[in-house]
């Protein structure tokens, strides 16, 4: 028997801003025959509107249409398919937006965040097991990420959960399937910082401000935020940036080279926009790190001077989920929230419910959040 639920659909991708007047997001119901072997039906129970969304919404990264958005998340277990071994009905769950098959190389070698067929099945709109599962009258809807997580319910693999922890709420426990581990986890794991290391963060909403928290918690002694917005800087100062740098006119990476007398040792950019990674790479001494989070738009031109790369000795890095593994980081990371160490809790700005979600994304797109949490 179908499972019939709400969930908002994008038919068409670019529609003006503001959202709340273009509305590409339709609360629709959908239907699903429910999850097939090493799948798991998930009723959503909170889930979080990150930036990757929003370039959804506005056609920035291309998928395959109609699309559920929605790939921060948890939930609790309703149903599960043949062969399911890890979780069980009622168990809480965390939503993690990059399956691991288990068995390809970079799972085997422990980079489960490179699992390729994961990718593969993310890119194609559809599930690890192949195809979609969730329908609007007799067409397909395709899944975005593996997850599709604005929406009641959620039918996903069971390689897309990480159980969660003994007393984290839902809206807390969504946060660590994204913004965590691409924020924190970047830090911590990509580009291990050390205690005593001095770190700029180009980009402080809610991913730039998850790394701010993971540079805290890795001993950092010089954390200075860059925005181009001066409420951000604020925020980011009550999370425990020691200098903030308004970015105007692009004088950012300037101002943070006069302020440390050199550049600092580690740079993360996590706006997304050329712009703030080249901030982020002038913003490193010679022989510093940078890493890049944001997915800035592909069809944006870039050149790089590869000449002063060689001399200036730095090291550029991609980081994708944080160089996680969700089964391993997710409750290491969990563990550090009960214990006050990583208070990820405090990059909740707005709570809304579904029928609001066009709002969120007007919010989102004027840098008006951190992370707002959406429940059905």
């Amino acid at each position: 028997m179908p499972l019939h639920f709400k969930a908002a659909v994008l038919r068409e991708a670019g529609l003006p801003e503001p959202y709340a007047q273009s509305r590409p997001l339709r609360i629709e119901e959908v239907s699903t025959e429910g999850p097939r072997a090493g799948e798991l039906l998930v009723r959503i129970q909170a889930a979080s509107l990150c930036r990757s969304d929003l370039s959804v919404v506005n056609g920035r990264r291309a998928w395959p249409m109609p699309i559920v958005p929605g790939h921060e998340a948890s939930g609790v277990v309703e149903d599960t398919g043949p062969g399911v071994t890890r979780v069980k009905r009622g168990d809480a769950v965390v939503l993690v937006f990059q399956p691991q098959c288990g068995i390809c190389p970079s799972c085997v070698s422990g980079d489960a965040y490179l699992c390729s067929p994961g990718l593969q099945a993310n890119r194609s709109g559809g599930l690890l097991g192949g195809g979609t599962r969730l329908r609007s009258g007799d067409s397909p809807v395709h899944h975005h990420m593996g997850l599709s997580a604005f929406a009641d319910y959620a039918v996903v693999s069971e390689a897309s959960v990480v159980p969660v922890l003994d007393g984290i709420a839902p809206e807390i426990a969504a946060l660590f399937g994204c913004a965590v581990m691409c924020g924190a986890g970047t830090v911590l794991n990509t580009a291990a910082v050390r205690p005593g290391d001095s770190v700029t963060i180009v980009g402080a909403g809610g991913v730039g401000s998850s790394a701010l928290l993971g540079a805290k918690l890795a001993g950092a002694e010089r954390i200075v935020a860059v925005d181009i917005d001066p409420a951000r800087l604020e925020t980011a100062r009550q999370l425990g940036a020691t200098d903030t740098v308004l970015d105007e006119g692009g004088n950012g990476a300037a101002q943070v080279i006069e302020l440390t007398h050199g550049g600092t040792d580690h740079a993360f950019e996590t706006a997304g926009t050329l712009g703030a990674f080249q901030t982020a790479y002038h913003a490193v001494r010679r022989g510093g790190q940078v890493v890049t989070v944001g997915l800035i738009d592909p069809k944006t031109p870039f050149s790089l001077d590869v000449a002063a790369l060689v001399t200036g000795a730095k090291t550029l890095r991609g980081s994708y989920i944080g160089s996680c593994n969700p089964q391993r980081d997710i409750p290491r990371y969990m563990a550090l929230y009960r214990r006050g160490l990583l208070p990820v809790d405090r990059l909740i700005t707005h709570r809304l419910p579904l029928t609001e979600v066009n709002t969120a994304l007007d919010r989102m797109a004027s840098n008006g959040a951190l992370r707002q949490i959406i429940q059905p």
